[in-house]
């Protein structure tokens, strides 16, 4: 069970703290400061995280994971959200497990999100896939081929 838990991602190596404990497995949450459930999802968030802060200098503080909102009647979760230093959400993250596929209802998913948020980054992952697109207006949008550094967000 550990090891189809821990997969190959398309992401810079990185050292995350996992416990196991009853043969269940938990990764230390960066952003939450608590362990939480290790499933593949959760592997690639962390690894993204991590090449986030590490490798592109996103400020952690301004970093959260969970982001609860409310879309009409209903209760959803972001599963990253970037602010800004004004503390303005600026972007969106959502993960998916290395194993399912990135498609559009992945992308309507992160657009319903954005209806509530209006932010102008959206990132889809599956640790093995990085789509990163800028939203200039509600028609006029951009795919980047990498994700920008932090500082690149507000130019």
């Amino acid at each position: 069970m550990r090891d189809n838990i821990i997969p190959e991602l398309n992401l810079p190596p990185t050292s995350l703290k996992i416990k196991y404990k009853e043969s269940k497995g938990y990764v230390l949450d960066r952003l939450r400061k608590q362990f939480v459930r290790l499933t593949p999802e959760e592997y690639v968030r962390q690894s993204f995280i991590n090449y986030l802060i590490e490798y592109k200098s996103y400020p952690e503080g301004l970093l959260a994971n969970e982001v609860c909102i409310e879309l009409g009647n209903l209760k959803k979760r972001c599963d990253s959200v970037l602010y800004n230093k004004s503390i303005r959400a600026i972007m969106i993250i959502e993960y998916k497990a290395p194993s399912v596929a990135v498609t559009q209802r992945t992308f309507d998913q992160i657009i319903r999100y954005n209806m509530v948020l209006d932010v102008p980054w959206l990132i889809i992952t599956n640790g093995l896939q990085h789509y990163c697109c800028y939203i200039k207006s509600q028609e006029e949008y951009s795919f980047l081929k990498e994700i920008p550094a932090y500082t690149e967000l507000e130019k």
